[in-house]
């Protein structure tokens, strides 16, 4: 009887083939945009897609980037463990969404960059550019390796699916429509599985509904399992998810991702104007809501399948990352070809975002390491490295998910890494966006020690996981089980490493409890504000204001945020100041007009 434990069906025939259709049919759009554009072969076509993209392709494919395979399997089982406070995530999206697309697309946009660490350099110096990219690449690869490994593990223990054969098949899909197709190829393809990604979930809540008696019962089993507490205002930073925790840390963090991520920021500067691609993010912030709403309900409509029977506690599945997939073989194996659907649905979120950092780190790596070394490379022999580094970087992603392995649980590891390395990050671009004082000295030793107290806390939380009385799970029940695997079963601290468990408490060193234990969304948020302190004291120490003679394009506009200035004015500010009390004059001097094109509004500077 479903949702009373015990071993579940596995694939029936059609499940395969349902499965096997989805991803060729995905690799079939790579190889249709390569065919169709094969007279387009620039460097160019290949990874901004020509700049010719519009908004809702693009808006569709940064949700899909962002909905891996991760965040198919690991939301609804974060929802059925520690209730829907996952859901609260929509206000970030919501001021991630307006930060980044009047802040940074602006900027990103009218310095026409293919390599969002362009920028780094422009702004401060090629060293700080370069290990800014080698941040980058170090952190999607890692990330990349993760959201293969992830969803194929928890597939192939429910599926029974090889699991090493379907690491290697989507690693190969994904490089060959890369490598063919390019960034067009990884758009168009996104959209289709951004479609059987919210399909898989819509399925999970229908037939859910319909064994439970329909949403209302599901809603009021939550409630009274403890599932629907999501506002919870203590401001205590050692709590894992809180309204604090989640409305600060987590804005700050999906900023990181989506401002300054390379795979993001190459979608939006695909765009034909910046119209387009600030549509793109408001659209995109539609499709993140729809998509986080769909996977905490279905968490909440397994908790309501589970609530008297947890999978987990009664040792039929091993990992809380394989709760989704078990319930899909235990409530939708009867309905031959929907369990496969659901497995490319989850498949189509991992080979999105494989798909997007491959064609990330090749723009990277080409733009960032390779051009300004090789200057005379014609566009074939351009054209043919992008293809290369495709395979390459495919190649070591596939490797990387063995190093995955290793990781714990998935949703709060991928999210982790993220903070940890894009928070110094976001904290060096605002330091460069915000303040003319700040100089490339400031910026690397600010965002190295950033980095340090990043990458100490969140090792240490990796070793030393927070108690259960700092990530609060709810309770969950046994009573109902017809078949016990094994009552002894311990169920490992949620969402840590496999290292916990062999370790003792007395083993456990003082900072554990405390440093070690904070939030992982305040990562970012941590490695931000060091950077950007520790840069603005090192920079004025070292004579910062010399910077002042900077392009004004390579600040925020005037329009868009203030730039502050800690001291001197810059010669836009001393023209600005002139034009308020002699206009007429300044008007005409072109100091004034090339600022206002630059600066104020590009597009009405363009008819003077």
């Amino acid at each position: 009887m479903t949702g009373a434990g015990g071993p579940v069906a596995t694939f029936s025939v059609w499940d395969y083939v349902v499965f096997a259709g989805t991803i060729l049919a995905a690799a079939g759009i790579g190889l249709f945009q390569a065919i169709r554009s094969r007279k387009e072969t620039s460097s160019s076509d290949f990874l901004l897609g020509g700049r010719q993209m519009t908004a809702v392709p693009v808006a569709m494919s940064l949700t899909a980037s962002f909905m891996s395979g991760i965040t198919v399997i690991g939301t609804p089982a974060e929802a059925y463990r520690f209730g829907a406070a996952f859901w609260l995530f929509g206000f970030s999206y919501a001021i991630m969404s307006v930060i980044t697309a009047e802040v940074f697309v602006p900027l990103f946009y009218r310095l026409a960059i293919t390599s969002a660490y362009e920028y780094l350099e422009l702004r401060f110096s090629r060293p700080v550019r370069l290990i800014g990219t080698t941040m980058y690449i170090a952190q999607t690869i890692l990330y990349t390796g993760m959201v293969i490994y992830a969803p194929a593990l928890a597939l192939n223990q429910i599926t029974g699916l090889d699991l090493w054969g379907v690491l290697v098949a989507t690693g190969a899909v994904c490089i060959v429509y890369c490598t063919l197709g390019g960034l067009k190829a990884v758009i168009w393809t996104d959209v289709m599985q951004m479609v059987i990604m919210l399909a898989g979930f819509v399925a999970v809540i229908a037939r859910g509904a319909v064994l439970q008696g329909g949403l209302t019962n599901i809603w009021e089993d939550a409630g009274k399992g403890g599932r629907l507490d999501a506002f919870d205002f203590d401001p205590d930073p050692l709590k894992r998810h809180t309204f604090w925790t989640i409305l600060v840390g987590g804005s700050v963090m999906w900023v990181s991702i989506y401002s300054i991520n390379q795979s993001q920021v190459q979608r939006y500067i695909s765009c034909k104007t910046l119209r387009h691609a600030k549509m793109s993010l408001y659209v995109n912030l539609v499709g993140l809501w729809l998509t986080v709403s769909l996977a905490v309900f279905s968490g909440l409509t397994m908790f309501s399948i589970y609530k008297n029977c947890d999978p987990l506690e009664n040792g039929d599945i091993g990992t809380p990352d394989q709760m989704l997939p078990y319930l899909v073989m235990d409530i939708l194996a009867a309905y031959p070809g929907i369990p496969g659907l659901f497995v490319a649905a989850a498949y189509s979120g991992t080979l999105s975002t494989v798909s997007s950092s491959i064609n990330a780190l090749v723009a990277v790596t080409v733009e960032d390491f390779i051009l300004p070394v090789f200057k005379n490379l014609t566009e074939k022999q351009v054209s043919w490295m992008n293809m290369g580094l495709s395979v390459f970087f495919g190649a070591v992603c596939i490797g990387m998910a063995g190093v995955a392995s290793a990781m714990g649980s998935i949703l709060q590891a991928a999210l982790s890494i993220f903070g940890m390395i894009s928070g110094p990050l976001l904290g060096l671009y605002l330091l460069g966006m915000l303040f003319r004082t700040s100089n490339s000295i400031g910026g690397l030793v600010g965002m190295i020690i950033g980095l340090v107290l990043t990458l100490w806390v969140g090792i240490g939380s990796q070793i030393y996981p927070p108690t259960a009385e700092k990530t609060n799970p709810l309770p969950v029940s046994t009573v109902g089980c017809n078949s016990t695997m094994s009552q002894n079963v311990t169920t490992p601290a949620p969402w840590t490493s496999p290292v916990t468990l062999t370790s003792q408490p007395h083993v456990r060193p003082p900072l554990a409890d405390s440093w070690y234990s904070l939030s992982y969304l305040y990562f970012c948020l941590l490695g931000t504000l060091t950077t950007m302190v520790v840069g603005l004291l090192v920079s004025m120490a070292t004579g910062g204001c010399k910077q002042d003679e900077k392009n004004p394009d390579l600040f925020v506009k005037a329009s868009d945020l203030f730039s502050f200035s800690c001291c001197g004015k810059s010669k836009v500010s001393e023209v600005t100041e002139k034009s308020a009390t002699d206009y007429n004059t300044v008007a005409d001097n072109p100091t004034f007009k090339d600022f206002e094109m630059k600066i104020i509004d590009p597009e009405r500077a363009t008819k003077l």
